[in-house]
């Protein structure tokens, strides 16, 4: 029975130092940041991933979804098509304001959502509900006047908007 309870005791003890040998978020986080200096996108962002996977209160946590969704809307990373590439940077973006909401980067992120919905994927429902909810959420937010004059020209070409404000100014 002793044998089996240091047994015990022993795997346990085992898990909690490994447990402890992770990298802490401030060492993930510049980790990340050099990687992205050394042009290593991909495993930036596996840095980025794993400090909001293992620090997920940790402030650095927002600013890492928001990197990573930066980077797919950049669209530098590498072996993925424009579309996908869209389509992660909306995903995570979409995580900033659900996880963080409360976050510095929670605004941004949702503003962000509607503007490559609307603007590079030609989904104009879904940036309209973005936008809106943008709006319900962050309605004194610096971006917000930007928000409105987003869905007011919902759909239109440039060369229509741009004909608009000269006719306003006569």
């Amino acid at each position: 029975m002793l044998k089996r309870l240091l047994a015990i005791y022993f795997v346990f003890y085992i898990g909690l130092l490994l447990n402890g040998c992770g990298k802490s978020d401030k060492e993930l986080w510049s980790s990340a940041q050099q990687n992205l200096k050394d042009g290593k996108t991909n495993e930036a962002i596996s840095d980025f991933e794993k400090l909001v996977k293992d620090h997920p209160e940790s402030s650095s946590a927002s600013r890492s979804l928001y990197e990573i969704a930066n980077l797919y809307h950049s669209k530098v990373v590498k072996d993925i098509t424009t579309d996908e590439s869209l389509k992660k940077g909306v995903m995570f973006y979409k995580r900033v304001y659900s996880e963080y909401p409360k976050s510095k980067e929670a605004p941004k992120a949702l503003f962000m959502v509607g503007f490559i919905q609307a603007n590079e994927q030609g989904r104009f429902d879904s940036a309209t509900v973005s936008y809106k909810l943008f709006l319900e959420k962050y309605p004194n937010d610096e971006m917000a006047s930007s928000a409105k004059t987003e869905l007011d020209n919902m759909g239109v070409p440039p060369k229509e908007i741009i004909a608009r404000k000269l006719e306003a100014k006569k």
